[in-house]
This record gives C-alpha cells, sequence and structure tokens, in this order.
C-alpha cells in the first residue's frame, strides 16, 4: 500500500470520508436518490434547493467521481453513486438499531421503520400500524402505498424494512414470505344490481355481465383471469382502474361487476352501496404476506413490526369473518325468496 493510501486509511477506517463528508450530507443524498428530485428532497428535509446542492457538490468533490446522472427529468445515480447509496442505507439502518437498542436501555421504545404495501393493504394496515405506534410511542413509521409492479421494484432496489404482499412474487426466489392474514376476494355489484337478487351464480354466467378490471400488473387482476381462463372463459371488461376506490365507484355506477378483496369494504359495510355476489367458488381465499429479502439483516423495529403483524392475524380474520357474514345473511335470504318462487 502507497504511503498516500495510508495516510487515507487510519484503523481500516476511511479517514479522509470520516473527516471530509458529514451525516447531513449522506442524508440529503439518500433522500435525493430516493425520491428521484432535488426539489421534494429539499421539502422532505427542510432545506432550500441551493442547500442541497451545495452539500452534494462538497460530497462529490470528497469522492472524486460523478454520483448522479441527470438526462431531461430523469435523474439516477451513478455506478458510484448506487455504491454510495447502498453503503448510506446501511449506515443508517444501523444507527437506527443503536437509537432502538439505547433507548430499550433507557426504556424507551422508538426506531424507524420503512413499510412498503400494495394499495389494497391500504385499508388495514393502518389500522396495524396504530396499534403498533401505541405500543411503540417512539416509532418513526414510513409508509408507501402503491401497485404490485411498484412495490416489486422497491423489493429489488431495496427501498424499506418490511413489505405486504397479497401474493409473493414466483420469480424472485431470494424473499422471505410470511402468511400473516386472510384476503378474500369477492364479487361485487352495486347494491340495485340484478344479479344481486340471484343466488348460486355460476361463473359463466358471470363472464356474460361487463367487468371492471384492475390494471395491468395487478395481482387480483391475474387471479381473475386465470380463474375465467381455466374454464374457457374470456372476461367482458369494460374499463381498467388503477384504484380499488376507482373501480368501488365506477361499480355503484352500474358500469359493471368486479373482483376485489373484502377488505375494500371494512369502511362501509355490509350496508353499504355495494353488494357482495353469491357466485360459486368465492370468496377465492387468499392470504396477505409481509416479505423481505433473505440477505437483509432487517432492523429491531422491524423485526418488532413482523412480530407484531403476525400476532395480529386472529384480529383481522375475525373482522373478515364477522364482515362477510353479514354478507352470507342476505344470500340465504335471497335463497329462501328464490326456492319459494320455484315452489310457487
Amino acid at each position: 500500500m502507497t504511503e498516500q493510501k495510508k495516510s487515507r486509511f487510519k484503523g481500516g477506517l476511511p479517514d479522509y470520508l470520516i473527516r471530509h463528508t458529514t451525516f447531513r450530507q449522506m442524508q440529503i443524498f439518500e433522500a435525493v436518490v430516493r425520491l428521484g428530485n432535488f426539489t421534494r428532497a429539499a421539502e422532505e428535509l427542510f432545506l432550500t434547493q441551493p442547500t442541497v446542492s451545495t452539500q452534494l457538490k462538497k460530497l462529490t468533490d470528497v469522492l472524486e467521481m460523478p454520483l448522479l446522472d441527470q438526462s431531461g427529468r430523469q435523474l439516477k445515480p451513478t455506478e458510484a453513486g448506487e455504491a454510495l447509496y447502498r453503503a448510506i442505507r446501511l449506515i443508517f439502518d444501523s444507527l437506527s438499531d443503536l437509537d432502538m437498542s439505547i433507548a430499550g436501555l433507557k426504556g424507551l421504545r422508538r426506531g424507524r421503520l420503512r413499510l412498503g404495501v400494495i394499495s389494497t393493504a391500504q385499508y388495514f394496515a393502518p389500522e396495524i400500524l396504530g396499534d403498533f405506534c401505541r405500543k411503540f410511542p417512539g416509532s418513526d413509521i414510513s409508509l408507501k402505498v402503491t401497485n404490485r409492479d411498484r412495490v416489486i421494484e422497491r423489493i429489488q432496489d431495496n427501498e424499506d424494512d418490511l413489505y405486504i404482499l397479497g401474493q409473493p412474487p414466483e420469480k424472485m426466489l431470494n424473499l422471505k414470505v410470511y402468511p400473516f392474514a386472510p384476503n378474500p376476494l369477492v364479487v361485487m355489484a352495486s347494491r340495485d344490481h340484478p344479479l344481486c337478487q340471484e343466488s348460486n351464480i355460476s361463473i359463466e354466467r358471470l363472464a356474460e355481465e361487463s367487468f371492471i378490471a384492475r390494471e395491468v400488473g395487478s395481482g387480483i387482476r391475474d387471479t381473475v383471469m386465470k380463474l375465467f381462463a381455466e374454464r374457457g372463459l374470456k372476461l367482458k371488461t369494460r374499463m381498467e382502474l388503477g384504484s380499488n376506490e376507482a373501480i368501488k365507484h365506477a361499480v355503484i355506477g352500474g358500469l359493471g361487476v368486479t373482483v376485489l378483496s373484502l377488505h375494500t369494504l371494512c369502511l362501509e359495510g355490509a350496508d353499504g352501496p355495494v353488494d357482495v355476489l353469491d357466485v360459486q367458488g368465492f370468496p377465492i381465499e387468499r392470504k396477505w404476506y409481509l416479505a423481505h429479502s433473505k440477505d437483509k439483516e432487517i432492523s429491531l423495529m422491524a423485526s418488532a413490526f413482523l412480530e407484531f403483524a403476525l400476532a395480529s392475524e386472529p384480529v383481522i380474520t375475525k373482522r373478515m369473518e364477522t364482515l362477510y357474514r353479514k354478507f352470507s345473511q342476505r344470500h340465504e335470504l335471497v335463497r329462501s325468496k328464490n326456492k319459494g318462487k320455484e315452489k310457487a
């Protein structure tokens, strides 16, 4: 090793980085890469944009390599920037664990948790997080809700501590998954839809209806398409929408029927404007999954949340059973009514 290199590494540590970089610069760089935008990073950190630019320039000067590549509106890290970003995330995760350990020694419970969830999980994830935060009042929670394809991208980029998925990606073998709660899929229609007065509806009969479908890449869409394809049937897709709420509004407006998670009806319940149809083979019983990379050593806070969420399964299961029972009681009334008509 040359004398110059020896002077840069003391005690096995990169002395030049320790002397000439700051945690604030690392925080700014991490935010810029994660958000892909100088302005949003400045807003998140309550800094001016010139301050963000100045601190990043100092960091670039220390490493003597370009860290960001901006072409048009696209802002991406260079190869050196990617390496720095990964290192910063490891450093921050370690500091978060240290903070939680020290807090534990002081009798406090706090730490940072980054959670990425698919859009349907937004109907129950906040409740679990609320209960969790009451147990860990010092926890700092970041919740990113997006579609399945984007969640998979976030997993590949290691952007979060844990993920909630409705269906684990088949090709991602390096993912550790934990089934933890029921996610029943049901057929929905507006309360005044003619099929609400029918019972034991066949898949073939359902295929005659106009469908409101989730966008391409949705796990629910894939499940429904597969079910119909197995019967040699094709969906009469009237429109594709990217959010569950938009789909429910389309259903209420009489534009068609749909298949969604029963969780999406938790707020309005069984007395709302959307009804669950009595269709053969439904509900389709699926599970929610918590997941993280097998290579990732999850933080203490993430580990605490994982344990807490798994323990919440009985509560979520009971909530789903109670809700579906209310729709089932209505189905029984329709069946009795239809039998009475047949006898008459």
